[in-house]
């Protein structure tokens, strides 16, 4: 049994965690925002497909799965089902299928949107809402744009994991103010590989735009005003990789606009966002349990790519060299987009630190045993000793109330650096030196 392999096929890093989950459960659903080649990615691992958004005979495909869903997920095996969020029965076929034949493997689910599952009089369709949640059967898995080690822009010398382990690296960068502009203003889009850095921007305004005038109103069939939408956008990119709470973010609105938005207003569009993956917010990290150190439990909010950040500013490369504190901000969205990539390779997940005394610490990477590594981020290397500071008073910390040390600590750093251990332990990590 042949796959759907496409030729020209660039590896990412999800593939590993895919074949992994296929062996173990009865489904795979990977879900993230459009356009960062989660169906490409599928196909390499399915033997059949079913697709919704396939036009061929007036969508055919997608009238099938609404009248008999348990024929639209027959054929070979893994069968892919993509964009399964536009027929949600489909969920509830797949995970029937999944309990009756108890077998691995049997589908590979995409989607870009995750539908509400709670009823309501606004709902569209509400009755073909999912009714279980698959646990067990399905394993749920985000994919997210391309990092820069899958575009063949890292090195990849510096390993997260090898990091984590307490290896010590040298590596030299080559990146420098202009190059790292380069890096976020294009961001991670698949389809941008190969084009201009011109050609790669207007991808992320094409993206931008959908979300705005398209996508934010299909999701539930719930018409949001564009004006309002553009403009919480902007804010989000104003604030990205801050602490910036609600209120900010209102006022902000409020202040640059000339318009006002409601806490419900906010509340509302910000959930569809999460719900499209355009938005992935950072929670805050506690550090046990029952920790005596008390916690701000800000997110961070985060948008699925760099690039996004910087269409919605309509910043250029040339503008964001003429503001590096601009550029700073953007740098750390670049980080922290490839390290939750590198980090769910290794079965972790990242958080931020903000205590109540005001120490701050840009990411925690904490792995399910309770291990975990801190790290800094900085545009240039000038910045790294007040960073180090920062990373090993949080260490200092946590060992004065008896928490577990850091297994590593580092700073993920843009320019003007060479990746190499310091004496007191912290590991300089060049961002275009970094993997998995």
């Amino acid at each position: 049994m042949g796959l759907l392999t496409i030729d020209g096929y660039i590896h990412r890093i999800v593939d590993d965690r895919i074949n992994k989950y296929l062996q173990v459960f009865g489904a795979v659903v990977i879900e993230g925002p459009k356009w960062c080649g989660k169906t490409t990615t599928a196909k390499n691992h399915a033997a059949s497909e079913t697709s919704m958004t396939n036009p061929a005979g007036d969508f055919q495909e997608r009238t099938i799965a609404r009248l008999e869903p348990a024929l639209a997920i027959k054929g070979d095996r893994p069968r892919l089902i993509d964009e399964w969020q536009d027929v949600p029965k489909l969920w509830d076929a797949v995970r029937y299928e999944c309990d009756q034949s108890k077998e691995k493997g049997l589908y590979i689910l995409t989607g870009s949107t995750v539908p509400k599952t709670k009823k309501g009089k606004d709902d569209v369709d509400s009755d073909s809402k999912p009714r279980h949640s698959g646990a067990g059967r399905m394993k749920r898995m985000r994919m997210n744009t391309m990092s820069l080690l899958e575009l063949g822009l890292s090195s990849g010398e510096i390993s997260l994991s090898g990091v984590f382990e307490g290896r010590q690296y040298a590596a030299l960068s080559k990146l420098d103010l202009a190059g790292v502009a380069d890096l976020v203003v294009r961001g991670g889009w698949p389809d941008a590989i190969g084009l201009s850095t011109e050609a790669a921007i207007l991808i992320s305004r094409g993206y931008l735009d959908a979300v705005i005038n398209e996508d934010i109103h299909e999701i539930d069939g719930t018409r949001r005003d564009v004006d309002k939408v553009r403009k919480m956008i902007a804010s989000l990119a104003r604030n990205e990789a801050t602490l910036a709470t609600t209120k900010t973010i209102i006022n902000d609105i409020s202040d640059v606009g000339g318009d006002t938005i409601t806490y419900p207003t906010f509340n509302e569009y910000i959930d569809a966002l999460r719900r499209m993956f355009f938005v992935d917010d950072i929670p805050a990290w506690n550090p046990a349990l029952r920790s005596p150190v008390r916690i701000r439990a800000s997110v961070k909010h985060h948008l699925a790519d760099p690039s996004l950040a910087s269409a919605a500013l309509g910043a250029s490369q040339e503008r964001l060299i003429a503001e590096p504190k601009t550029l700073g901000f953007l740098f750390e969205s670049l980080v922290t987009h490839d390290l939750i990539v590198y980090a769910e390779a290794m079965d972790a997940c990242i958080r931020h630190y903000h205590d109540d005394v005001g120490l701050e610490v840009d990411l925690i990477v904490e792995k399910s045993d309770g291990d975990w590594a801190a790290f800094e981020i900085k545009l240039g290397f000038d910045q790294v000793e007040e960073a180090v500071s920062s990373l090993i008073s949080l260490r200092d910390k946590m060992v004065d109330h008896g928490q577990k040390p850091p297994n590593a600590m580092g700073v993920i750093i843009g320019t003007g650096g060479v990746g190499h251990m310091r004496e007191d332990g912290v590991q300089i990590i060049p961002i275009d030196t970094l993997g998995v």
